[in-house]
């Protein structure tokens, strides 16, 4: 029996790159679109050139509030594309998220600091020792 403590949640937000790489950032806090609006800034700096992100349509990502931080960041070469409502099949990075919670992270009790850990092993080793194909 594994002991059922409450932590607090750990969520990753997270970018496949047709690179073939993964770019990601970790929150110990809820995503809100001004948390979204910061990732999209950063993985426009990451990439560095003109960038095209397919999105879902949660509502962090077509919130009101994003409009004027979209604007900037269409000015340094982002273009969003979203998806077609209710088509999570689509959506490959959820087939990431769902291979790292279910096959890549053993089921096992986490404190805040090991489960932080664990994560980041995973996303430093994407590509090489977790790697991800779409069938």
């Amino acid at each position: 029996m594994i002991d059922a403590r409450r932590g607090k949640r750990l969520n990753v937000v997270g970018a496949l790159l047709s690179s073939g790489g993964l770019f990601a950032v970790k929150l110990w806090e809820t995503m809100t679109s001004m948390l979204f609006a910061g990732f999209l800034g950063l993985l426009v700096e990451h990439v560095g050139k003109p960038l095209t992100v397919i999105l879902d349509n949660a509502s962090v990502h077509t919130a009101r509030a994003l409009r004027p931080y979209l604007r900037l960041l269409r000015a340094k070469g982002l273009t969003l594309y979203f998806l077609p409502p209710y088509s999570p099949e689509l959506n490959r990075i959820e087939k990431l998220w769902h291979k790292m919670k279910y096959e890549w992270l053993a089921f096992k009790a986490r404190d805040t600091p090991t489960l932080e850990a664990d994560v980041d092993v995973i996303l430093q080793g994407f590509g090489a020792d977790y790697r991800f194909t779409f069938c």
